[in-house]
């Protein structure tokens, strides 16, 4: 079954917090034109923002680029491994991280800084994954060298000083998405174990028909338009907002969401993402899983990292820092 989420209803969004409507009408001020399958950006990803050494900034951090094995058959993975200095004789947990950018743009650089946080203040090894994008690689490129690269952590957990048992999974937006996807492929395929996602804001559902998809037309940071063109690239027109969609794709597809790990849902009150992000924490609770979720009153789509100094961006942090060291602790 197919189902038509073209057009720009006119619903009532729900309004922005004032701090992030402060950040929404500076950027209002310097528009940038609609994407397109043939203006999506496709060089100078990983120069946009600062090297990974500007973003340490005198922490004692050491990091290292590695291409590990791609799935059977495509091209191998570039990853990126950060690790606490002088940790190499401890078995410490990871945070696997999946950037954003709709499975159509982006690169791994654009959230060194969320990576390299966490390993701060966690003392944990992160590992920032690339991924092919689409509409060049559509579905099931991109999810299968996430996949790929959680399996290679989880083979290699010793030599990188890993706790294999304690490997949480996680990204915004597309990178929530495609953890989330990872999840259930790990789930069904027996293995390896997941000690966690942490899902922020992620894009799940295909369909672009909840309230929430159709209060966010042309307003906020993560457009209607947008997501209706990530869809296309990454299932193309047949599939693209169809309810027969792959749940590896669209994780809103799945039939089944028990036996995941812990997840913990994070995603803005004033944001396309929310209704279906809130949904797939009720199905899972419905199985007798477990999902934290948190749904910030007035935040858009990504707003710790657009309003990092926002109030809800600090509480957002705080809260995630303390998933973070609970599930660690309970997977030992």
């Amino acid at each position: 079954m197919t189902i038509t989420a073209l057009g720009r209803p006119a619903v009532t969004p729900v309004p922005f917090d004032p701090e992030v409507q402060t950040v929404l009408d500076e950027l209002a001020k310097n528009p940038q034109p609609a994407l397109t399958r043939e203006t999506l950006p496709r060089e100078g990803a990983d120069r946009m923002f600062p090297d990974n050494d500007a973003v340490i900034a005198g922490r004692a951090i050491d990091w290292e680029d590695r291409l590990i094995p791609g799935p059977a058959g495509a091209p191998d993975v570039e990853i990126t491994v950060f690790r606490p200095r002088g940790s190499a004789h401890e078995a410490r947990p990871a945070f696997l991280n999946i950037h954003g950018g709709g499975m159509i743009v982006g690169h791994r650089s654009w959230e060194t800084g969320r990576v390299v946080d966490i390993v701060d203040e966690h003392r944990v090894v992160g590992v920032n994954v690339e991924y092919r994008l689409a509409p060049e690689n559509p579905f099931p490129a991109g999810v299968e060298d996430c996949h790929a690269a959680f399996v290679w952590l989880h083979a290699h957990a010793a030599e990188l000083g890993v706790d294999p048992e304690r490997i949480v999974v996680g990204g915004g937006s597309a990178g929530g998405g495609l953890a989330a996807a990872v999840a259930l492929m790990a789930r069904d395929r027996r293995g390896p174990r997941m000690a966690g996602q942490l899902l922020l804001c992620p894009m799940i559902d295909n369909t672009n028909t909840t309230v929430a998809s159709r209060q966010y037309d042309g307003i906020g940071t993560w457009q209607r338009d947008m997501n209706l063109l990530a869809w296309s690239c990454v299932l193309g027109d047949e599939l693209a907002f169809s309810t027969d969609a792959p749940a590896y794709a669209a994780p809103s597809r799945a039939t089944d969401v028990s036996g995941l790990p812990p997840a913990y849902i994070e995603v803005g009150e004033a944001e396309a993402f929310r209704d279906e992000d809130t949904e797939y924490a009720l199905r899972i609770w419905a199985t007798g899983g477990q999902a934290e979720l948190h749904v910030w009153g007035g935040g858009a789509h990504g707003f710790d990292m657009y309003m990092p100094d926002a109030e809800i961006s600090r509480a957002a942090l705080a809260a995630r820092a303390s998933w973070l060291r609970r599930v660690w602790k309970a997977s030992r």
